[in-house]
């Protein structure tokens, strides 16, 4: 071995090594000896019985909650340390909790095929062209934004109740025909794929470890998120305080989400602009402030039912409600903008480069508007949309109430 090699590998203590259903004898000789040679390995139990024969180390069986793991296996740092892993240890995997506390180059990393990949080679489909999702320990309605007709989507589930769960939910949200297959313990010798629609499960005693696939068909009631801000006003609960679709729509334009950018949605009625802003990108985060408990519990709703249950709600009035909270990237004023000091507030948690995007539907807080447009500059724009509505037994323009938007970046 080379001498450069010799003294990169000597810095790599920490050996990740993927393992699959079929134990020892899907490992290669690489992945036994680092196995073989650690003074400590870690792991699940059942990875951990499935490599018994190859350890002469201590054995750490994962502790619960997890997390606690993290720092026994830093506690060992230049020691010869073996992580096992499920399939690819960087696909939903430990491999990349460990990334963010151990640098690359003090790891040695052996994967093996992940589940999505050998559910792929199974069925035939191009992960290309799959949507690919982890649902393990997080709500099933994040699937909600991939139910698209034609689409194809590898899930892995939480355990064995998972595919009855998404398959309620499927059938729910009108995707009843969709055909689901369950792929169990692939790459081991009690592999089993069962192939059901949604609206027709009734498989029991599923192996924990499953991957669902679904190929997902509609009826014509089926609820489907357009992959396009500016969702129809129907698919949100409200009571009348939601922004209108094409108002939405530019807003969410203004806004100019950005990759793992948060945001706080001020005022948010029924969360509309912070649900659309999560929908633009996996990455994204936001905050949604309501004074009213009543609307806060229907944001709540609306986020699960559009797939981004991981909005973050606070129920309080701005600004008090602000205090404390993460610093935003960019801020929604869309409600209370005229209560005391709120702008102010909005203005002064904004970093440098951050956006504010504040809309007035009243006189009040057009003139609002108006003034910090004098004092900080940023652009207005004005907003009218009409829709046709019946009059009398013709048809005739019926105008909403008139939009003014004022959008400003901190310098």
């Amino acid at each position: 071995m080379p001498a450069e090699r010799e003294s990169a590998e000597a810095g790599r203590w920490l050996s990740i090594i993927g393992i699959g259903e079929d134990g020892v004898e899907g490992l290669g000789h690489e992945a036994k000896r680092r196995i073989a040679e650690a003074e400590t390995v870690f792991g699940g139990r059942r990875h951990l019985a499935l490599v018994e024969q190859l350890v002469h180390g201590a054995v750490q069986p994962w502790p619960s909650p997890f997390d606690a793991g993290m720092g026994a296996v830093l506690e060992l740092r230049g020691r010869r340390v073996c992580v096992l892993a499920s399939g690819d240890p960087f696909c939903h995997g430990v491999g990349a909790t460990l990334a963010s506390h151990v640098p690359a180059n003090e790891m040695h990393v052996v994967p093996a095929p992940s589940s999505f990949s050998l559910a792929a080679a199974r069925l035939g489909w191009s992960l290309a062209d799959v949507q690919t999702i982890s649902l393990h320990g997080k709500p099933i309605d994040l699937i909600c934004p991939l139910l698209h007709p034609r689409a194809r989507i590898l899930a892995l589930t939480s355990d064995g109740d998972g595919p009855a769960a998404i398959a309620h939910l499927l059938s729910e949200l009108g995707f009843g025909p969709s055909r689901l297959t369950i792929l169990e313990a692939l790459g081991g010798p009690s592999e089993r794929l069962v192939s059901v629609r949604a609206v027709t499960f009734s498989e029991k005693n599923i192996n924990p470890l499953n991957v669902l696939a679904i190929e997902v068909e509609s009826t014509p009631e089926a609820r489907i998120l357009p992959l396009t801000t500016g969702m129809a006003d129907d698919l949100f609960e409200h009571d009348g305080q939601v922004t209108k679709r094409e108002v939405r729509a530019v807003t969410l334009s203004t806004l100019a989400p950005r990759r793992g950018e948060l945001l706080w949605d001020v005022g948010a009625g029924s969360g509309s602009i912070a649900i659309e802003w999560m929908l633009c990108d996996p990455s994204l985060r936001a905050i949604a402030i309501e004074a009213s408990p009543e609307r806060a519990a229907r944001i709540g709703r609306n986020a699960a039912s559009c797939g981004v249950p991981g909005l973050l709600i606070v129920e309080g009035s701005a600004p008090e409600a602000l205090s404390g909270l993460q610093k935003p990237d960019a801020i929604f004023v869309g409600g209370g903008g005229t209560d005391q000091g709120v702008m102010d507030a909005a203005i002064d948690a904004l970093p440098s480069g951050g956006r504010l995007v504040a809309n007035a539907v009243t006189l009040e807080m057009e003139v609002l508007l108006l003034a910090l447009h004098a004092r900080l500059g940023g652009e207005l724009t004005r907003m009218a949309v009409s829709r046709a509505a019946p009059i009398g037994s013709m048809q005739g323009w019926r105008p909403a109430m008139p939009v003014t938007q004022w959008s400003w970046v901190k310098p």
